[in-house]
Parts: structure tokens; sequence; C-alpha cells
């Protein structure tokens, strides 16, 4: 069939000859691409705003501290207090699939003070330069803590944006100056800058003033203790391999029964990130589910409303025949009328699904949330082939019948 302006006219003229009938079908197929879009956009959005939550975190990570014991063993009583130590970081570091293995330790309720400026209830950490390979340290000015700064017990700290506000002003570069937390003067070698992740690992980054660990260990006289153990596992190895391994080893030198399970407190983080993951998998077989199932409907309607169109066009389908019309040009001309009807109404519910989606980010945007609430180019694409070949789907029925009306046994009907 040659599709032209003629062809054209002539389809929107026989959709507008029942404008009633043909808007409530094309209102299914509008509902349902709309939906399927929205729901799409929605779930990529919420799925952005999640994954903002594990921003900078290493997903292979886990960690590590001490918990009364439940158990006696070796003589030493139930519910006593231990301490993981520095040299449990180098026999961890030993086990076959572990990557990094730092430390950090934490003092709550700091003050830090420069010249008239405070900032009140800061944690100061004591952390080792690898720290950063669990938690990514977003450097705005300056840098963060090195070997030499260990080495050398340097005083010196990298401070929070919430921090170095209080004390300095927005948007001042703090570098090179002195402030005095918990009563010791510092000097600032480097500022953070956003943190969107809201993961805290011992105290938010924004209020935290982290100071080399082996400085913190002389000013605090903690010995070889440690509150924190943070690791990363190599490519290729999960968390749950290795943890029974890493409790072995810890449980063994501090002399922990082998089946006390409330010794220490073991966190995952990699099957949190393979918990969220599933949890969007699941999602998005839902959304599929319910904008799949909605359109569908929406398309047998259309060909519901098509094989109506044909019954009541059964004459004039029989003349078209009479004055010499092929089957497949009566079949084409059904098929692209259901086509035609089904885009316009897939197009329209795509692009007010981009609008509702573009208002959304909008607000979003303006209450500070990472949310990106909206389709690919490709997702649109993709929509608008999908429309497109439901409506030839939802054509076959009605031009198949169409093009089996023989003229003499039409106009008999008449």
């Amino acid at each position: 069939m040659k599709f032209d302006l003629d062809t054209f006219n002539e389809i929107l003229l026989t959709i507008m000859r029942n404008k009633t009938r043909s808007l409530l079908t094309a209102f299914g197929v509008f509902w349902g691409i709309f939906m399927l879009v929205t729901l799409m956009g929605g779930g990529n959005g919420f799925k952005a705003l999640m994954s903002s939550n594990f921003e900078g975190f290493a997903q292979n990570s886990a960690f590590v501290w001490p918990q009364r014991t439940g158990e006696a063993y070796k003589g030493f009583r139930k519910g006593r207090w231990w301490n993981l130590e520095q040299t449990d970081i180098q026999r961890v570091r030993q086990i076959e699939g572990v990557d990094i293995v730092t430390c950090l330790q934490n003092r709550w309720g700091a003050t830090a003070v420069y010249q008239d400026k405070k900032s009140e209830s800061v944690v100061i950490k004591g952390l080792y330069p690898e720290y950063d390979f669990i938690e990514k340290q977003k450097v705005k000015y300056g840098r963060f803590i090195n070997d030499i700064d260990i080495l050398e017990k340097r005083k010196v700290c990298f401070i929070g944006k919430k921090v170095s506000k209080e004390l300095f002003g927005k948007d001042v570069d703090p570098c090179g100056k002195l402030i005095k937390a918990d009563g010791i003067y510092y000097q600032v070698i480097g500022m953070a800058g956003d943190t969107s992740g809201n993961i805290q690992i011992s105290g938010s980054a924004d209020e935290s003033i982290a100071i080399p660990f082996s400085t913190y260990a002389a000013t605090y006289n903690i010995g070889g203790d440690i509150g924190l153990m943070c690791l990363t596992m190599k490519s290729g190895y999960k968390v749950t391999e290795v943890q029974p391994h890493i409790e072995s080893v810890v449980k063994q030198y501090h002399l922990l029964h082998p089946d006390d399970t409330q010794c220490m407190q073991f966190l995952n983080a990699e099957a949190l990130f393979s918990m969220v993951d599933s949890l969007f998998k699941s999602i998005n077989l839902l959304i599929w589910m319910i904008g799949l199932g909605t359109l569908i409907s929406g398309v047998i309607g259309v060909s519901n409303i098509m094989m109506v169109t044909v019954k009541e066009r059964t004459t004039e389908i029989g003349i078209r025949r009479a004055i010499g019309a092929t089957p497949r040009t009566i079949m084409e001309q059904i098929l692209t009328e259901s086509m035609v009807l089904t885009l316009i109404a897939g197009m329209a519910g795509i692009s007010f699904s981009v609008f509702i989606l573009q208002m959304m980010n909008m607000g979003m945007e303006s209450s500070n949330l990472p949310a990106d609430f909206q389709v690919s180019f490709g997702m649109a694409i993709g929509a608008a082939i999908m429309v497109m070949a439901l409506g030839i789907t939802a054509g076959i029925a009605p031009a198949y019948r169409a093009m089996n009306i023989k003229p003499i046994e039409a106009i008999r009907d008449e």
C-alpha cells in the first residue's frame, strides 16, 4: 500500500468518524505506555536516590568490631570485653582473598576551635591512608593523610565540610591553618568536599576531623588497640566466603570460643549492596509486569474496536474489492489504521510521561536530592518501536477478517 498524504487523511477521517470510540480506545494505549515509561523512569530515579546513599563506599568491603563474649572459654568467663589490635591487621592481611585491611579509631563529642569560632560535637578519627580505599575521600582543598604523616606522627588533620564552614566560613581554603581539637593543636592539610552518601562509619565525614592513626594512638594512649577493622576483598572473592577465615584467625589469637557468635560484629557491606541490587531487579520486573499488562489490555481494546470497525465497513470493503482492490491492499489499510491509532496514543503517552518525570526532577532539585527521574533516549525509542509493533499486532485479526470479505456477500448483506 502506498502511504501518502491522501492515505493518511483517509485514515484520520476513518478514525475521526467515531470520535468518542476512537478516543476511549486510544486512551487504553495512552495509559498503558504512560504507566510503563513513568514507572521505568521513576524506578531509575529511585535507584539513583538509593545508590547515592552508598556513594564512595567500596562495594566489596566489610567491617569488624569487638563485642562482649557469649561463651566461656579457656578460663575466661562469659561476657568479658576484649579489643582488636593492630597486629590483627597483619594476620588478616595474610588470608587468601583479602585485599585492603586498615583500621579506625574515633573519639566523640570533641570541640574544635579556631580563634573565636567553635565547632562542637566533632568526631576525631584516627585513620591510615588506606582508609581512602574503603570510603573514598572527596578532597576539595589540600590532600588526605599520607604515609609520611603516619611515620612521623604529624599533628595534621583533614577536616569535614561542616567543620570547615563553622570555623573558617563557606568555601574558604583552610589548608595551613592551625585549629585546636580536644585541647591539641593540628595543622589543617585538607578539607572534604560534598558527601552525598548517607552511610556513616563512626560519624559523619562532614562533622569529623581525621588525624594520622599513629598521632591518635600517641595522643590518647590507646597502645595497639583499634576500634574498627575495615577491609576489602580481592577481585573474584566474596566477603561471605572469606568471613569464616577472618573470624577463625581473630578468635584463635584472642582466645575466643570458636562457636561464639556474639563476640564480634561483622558487617558485610557487600551483602547490603547485593540486597539493594536484588531489590531493584525485583522492582524492575514488577514495573514491566504492570506496565506491559496495562499496555496489552489497551492493545486488545484497539483490536476489538478494529473488529467492530471492519464489521461496520463491510459494504465499503466489498465495494473496494469489486472495483479492483486486492486483499493485500485491504489488509494493509486496516493494519495501517490500527498502527496509526496506536502510535498516536503511544507517542502522547510517552510525551506526557517525560513531562511528569521532568516535573519530578525539578521537585527533587529544589530539595537538593540526587534523584534522576528520566528515561534515556534509547528507552524512549524502544517504547515507540514497541508501541508500533503492538499496533500492527492489534490489527492482524481485523485485517485478516477484512481481507476475507467477498464483494458479492458484502453487497448482499447491505
